[in-house]
């Protein structure tokens, strides 16, 4: 099956030929409608990726395929969350969810004459979230857990066959965190969107994921892929299962060894063997 979205030794550096390199000859691949998670150590790079893949960045090196095709600018199939919300206070619920209908065509050209349509399609989203009712509500009324469950009806309004997720929920507590990942599996398992989700969180990675790739310190490449085989829908208990915990704890192995490696390399001394 041909990969929906696809790097093949990709490079980005910042600054030109003598700036910094943040991903250096990094490859992965993913088939439509795959939910995958890119962990690493911080500044490894995973934003970076995130930018390269939806045109936001051209590589410095290297090929990037979305949907069959070279990226070669920012592409109108893509929606995207992030870990801030970033809701105009000046709008409603509503009508901050519909913003991207205004900006991507062939919504933009559609608006005016379907507007009850995507007004419908906006409200079914937000009553998917557990919004309802909440639709003319503004930002400073709702919680955070609630602007990002907005946040993330924004990023799927426009129907994109590439969602990505940069941190979405990085900034919530625990409790809601870990509810917001059941409402993104729901969606996901609903819609069937590809999705790349950048996350420190493993949990959360190994929880939403069909694949997970493993980022070493920067200059990024993708070191390990792990498939995670837990059925869906999966469930917060399924997070205490062994397979669970052990697929948790060997990808943290695999980070906190990278870790330890730049930290030697920074030091100049050589890298300290891993403990089995």
């Amino acid at each position: 099956m041909t990969p929906f979205v696809e790097l093949d030794r990709v490079s980005l550096r910042y600054g030109g030929d003598g700036g910094t390199l943040a991903l250096d000859q990094t490859s992965l691949s993913l088939e439509q409608g795959e939910f995958a998670a890119v962990v690493g150590p911080s500044g490894c790079g995973k934003s970076s990726l995130m930018k390269l893949v939806t045109g936001l960045l051209p590589p410095t090196q290297g090929n990037i395929i979305v949907a069959g095709r070279e990226v070669g600018g920012p592409l109108k199939i893509v929606g995207m969350a992030f870990q801030n919300p970033t809701m105009l206070p000046w709008r409603t619920t509503l009508r901050n969810v519909m913003l991207p209908l205004e900006i991507v065509q062939p919504h933009r050209s559609r608006l005016r004459q379907e507007r009850a349509a995507y007004e419908a399609r906006a409200k079914d989203l937000l009553r998917t979230v557990g919004l309802n009712g909440f639709e003319q509500k503004h930002p400073w009324m709702l919680s955070g857990g609630m602007q990002q469950r907005a946040n993330l009806c924004r990023s799927l309004i426009h129907e994109p066959e590439l969602l990505m997720l940069d941190e979405p929920f990085g900034a919530l507590d625990a409790f809601t965190r870990e509810e917001l990942w059941q409402v993104m599996q729901d969606l996901w398992i609903e819609r069937k969107f590809t999705c790349i989700l950048v996350t420190h969180d493993l949990r959360e990675a190994a929880f939403l994921a069909d694949t997970i790739f493993v980022m070493s310190a920067r200059p990024g490449r993708i070191i390990a892929t792990h498939r995670v085989d837990l059925p869906r829908p999966r469930s917060l208990d399924d997070t205490y299962r062994p397979e669970f915990v052990s697929l948790v704890h060997a990808i943290r192995d695999q980070i906190s060894q990278v870790r330890s490696e730049a930290r030697a390399a920074e030091a100049g001394a050589p890298p300290v063997a891993k403990v089995a």
